[in-house]
């Protein structure tokens, strides 16, 4: 008898080479908004650095392969990548009511924090202190997606493209939307669209 294959076949070598039913995920819908809401609280400036970190490091949700993947998914959509992730996923285990779940969980905390601060920091939002410090945040949460950004560079091993193309690819984006101040709709659309075809093309060969 010719040997059959098995019916799930996994994106990468990493976590999915567990079965579908022994890989960590979200326990329950609960699970999700609590999961994401404490995301929320600890995503100051650089969320996507605690995305990765909680998601991939500490939870097992994605592998480093899955979450470019989402991530990559997240930002062509309308709307905060990370809110865009968190819907993502939470449709992915629970449908539309654990969409629902991380979308409430991701944005709920965080919009009564920002009520407070903003009535806190009305009286002071002209002071040159105050002014130097939040520059002061801005570099540093430069610094945090940089270093994100670096640590994901190993997930591109597994892609069709190969790290050469993809480097092309990235700095071809960068010189765009950085030093030539292209509006980002242009190099996503144009960049993007071309990645994908030659993706195809090569996954085709």
């Amino acid at each position: 008898m010719p040997e059959q294959r098995p019916h799930f076949m996994p994106r990468s070598t990493s976590m999915n080479t567990l079965p579908p039913e022994e890989k960590p995920r979200p326990q329950s819908r609960t699970d999700l908004f609590i999961s994401f809401t404490l995301l929320a609280l600890q995503g100051f400036g650089g969320v996507m650095t605690v995305v990765q970190r909680e998601l991939v490091d500490r939870k097992k949700w994605l592998t480093t392969e899955e979450f470019v993947e989402d991530w990559a998914v997240a930002q062509i959509m309308p709307g905060p990548n990370v809110v865009n992730l968190s819907i993502i996923l939470g449709g992915r285990y629970f449908g539309l009511t654990g969409a629902l779940a991380a979308f409430f969980g991701i944005l709920s905390a965080p919009l009564v924090l920002i009520l407070v601060i903003a009535v806190l920091y009305a009286p002071y939002a002209h002071h040159p202190d105050v002014a130097h410090a939040l520059r002061s945040m801005g570099a540093v949460a430069a610094g945090l997606i940089l270093a994100t950004g670096l640590r994901l560079v190993r997930a591109l091993k597994s892609n069709p493209l190969g790290p050469w193309v993809c480097g092309l690819l990235g700095a071809a984006c960068f010189t765009a939307v950085a030093l030539l101040r292209v509006p980002l709709a242009y190099p996503l659309l144009g960049l993007g669209l071309f990645g994908c075809v030659l993706a195809y093309w090569k996954l085709g060969r």
